[in-house]
């Protein structure tokens, strides 16, 4: 198990740690898989040699050059279980986040996205202090699209990008998602409001 040195957040099922490049063979196997990729790459794998080549060295310098931001490995807290990834990934000048997700389907279903969004949103605002978190995902992933909303992100626009090779969904465009600064207290409020109602 990862010393707690390691562990950047947890949360009631979840602990976040940086990504090594130990991890290979966990992003591997979960970009090979054909339902976890469907709305970003049609089912089709990242190759071995991209994930340790040109994902993870990108995703080791932004630990770096911001601090607060970047990709995490989600464990189960429990078991210690490889579930997938979490992130903030930073705008260029680290002042806007980027929220994403991305989990094994083992772990689908069971609230685990959101639990791990909630937690980064409340980092990204309260320890960060970026202006803004947003989101974008095709508009047909309505899962995904879920998890933004039930992160506290509210819908923006509608847009359509042009692809070489499009896949099925395209057609009906992209959407993105945000919450920013000024918007923050109010989604925080609602959120304690209900923790404290349980």
């Amino acid at each position: 198990m990862a010393g707690d040195d390691e562990v950047f957040l947890r949360t009631a099922r979840l602990r976040l740690r940086r990504v090594t490049m130990d991890d290979v063979d966990h992003l591997v196997d979960l970009d090979g898989d054909p339902e976890v990729m469907r709305f970003l790459t049609n089912g089709r794998p990242t190759p071995a040699e991209v994930v340790r080549g040109e994902h993870l060295p990108l995703l080791l310098s932004q630990y770096t050059r911001h601090p607060g931001l970047g990709r995490w490995a989600a464990l189960d807290r429990m078991t210690d279980e490889f579930l997938g990834w979490l992130a903030l990934d930073p705008s260029a000048d680290g002042t806007e986040a980027e929220l994403g997700y991305r989990l094994r389907r083992a772990a689908w279903g069971h609230g685990l996205a959101t639990e791990g969004a909630r937690a980064l949103v409340r980092h990204a605002f309260d320890t960060v202090g970026v202006r803004r978190v947003w989101a974008q995902t095709m508009a047909v992933n309505d899962r995904s699209r879920a998890v933004m909303a039930r992160a506290g992100l509210r819908y923006v626009r509608t847009f359509h990008l042009t692809f070489d090779d499009p896949i099925p969904g395209t057609e009906h465009g992209e959407v993105e998602y945000e919450l920013r600064r000024e918007d923050w207290p109010g989604v925080r409020q609602e959120w304690d409001a209900a923790l404290r109602a349980r």
